[in-house]
């Protein structure tokens, strides 16, 4: 789940709990808004814990084309998620 789709699962959420006032039978209209509310802040969680702003260093080494005592020429990448 995406962050957007948390978003709008909690938005719905509560247009559902706090907003509508109509009878259906069968289902209670608040306790699936209550639900959604759940889920969707579970999602907002999830993805701010996983997949939250990291960092990642790669370093790539071309010890390959150099002669030997040439110095090795090293570039450091760095990626933010």
């Amino acid at each position: 789940m995406r962050l957007g789709t948390a978003i709008v699962l909690l938005a719905l959420g509560a247009i559902l709990t706090f907003a509508l006032r109509v009878d259906v039978s069968g289902v209670d209209l608040q306790v699936v808004g209550w639900i959604l509310m759940i889920v969707g802040a579970l999602g907002i969680v999830l993805e701010l814990a996983v997949w939250g702003p990291r960092q990642r260093r790669v370093t790539r080494t071309d010890a390959y084309g150099e002669p030997a005592g040439a110095p090795v020429r090293r570039s450091t990448t760095e990626e933010t998620y």
